[in-house]
């Protein structure tokens, strides 16, 4: 019996399962997240059957719903499409399971765009490039107002014309509340996992995450 995918569930909910999957059956966060990007590029290389041109980037913050973009980019290259991948942090700065698969794409020579504010105005030049985007700069543990780098990434992500597709919850938005923290990504479609999040459907949710396609995570949860 796999997980329920219809169900409202808040932050605390969702990372309570995340814990009960690592301590009680054994379930690595790392797995956790190999599984959530692989349905993140899953669903990407459904929208890009719409596309002539398969130009992708991976926005990519320095936790946990960073480490999920950077696994569908290793899973995007697998099948095929070479994502441009931009990480808002430096490469010493990411969590540990970031880590991880930051030096996994490392060792397979792909290219880390480390953002900084001297490469702003580079990349706000060829953002228009891409056919489509995907957000993973920020998750459900979001606290405060966004800023920053990762404030002028999301700024830049609503003024191109790129398919957007947010892992998990548009970046910026309060996953319990629906209340935009500062600035959000409007995204044209949200992966989010085990089920939906409270602030998807309150507040301003449902107009910035699009459609709201829920994965599981393999394992029963519920």
């Amino acid at each position: 019996m796999f997980p329920k995918t219809n169900g409202i569930i808040s932050s605390s909910k969702a990372k309570a399962l995340d814990k009960k999957a690592q301590e009680k059956f054994g379930v690595s966060s790392l797995i956790l997240m190999e599984n959530a990007g692989r349905a993140v590029a899953e669903e990407v290389m459904k929208v890009l059957k719409n596309y002539k041109s398969k130009r992708v980037a991976v926005f990519c913050g320095k936790g946990n719903n960073g480490s999920d973009g950077l696994v569908t980019a290793r899973h995007l290259l697998a099948l095929g499409i070479k994502p441009d991948i931009f990480l808002a942090s430096k490469s010493k700065e990411v969590s540990n399971e970031a880590k991880v698969n930051l030096k996994i794409l490392q060792r397979l020579k792909q290219k880390i765009i480390e953002v900084d504010e001297k490469n702003l105005s580079i990349i706000k030049n060829k953002i228009h490039r891409y056919q489509l985007i995907v957000d993973a700069l920020l998750g459900i543990g979001l606290k405060g107002k966004v800023k920053g780098i990762y404030g002028s990434l999301i700024d830049m992500i609503n003024r191109s014309k790129a398919y957007v597709l947010s892992v998990d919850v548009p970046s910026g938005l309060d996953a319990n509340t629906g209340k935009v923290l500062g600035v959000c990504v409007k995204a044209d479609r949200t992966v989010t996992f085990v089920a939906k999040k409270k602030g998807m459907i309150l507040g301003k949710g449902q107009r910035l995450c699009g459609k709201v396609t829920v994965k599981d995570l393999g394992i029963p949860l519920y």
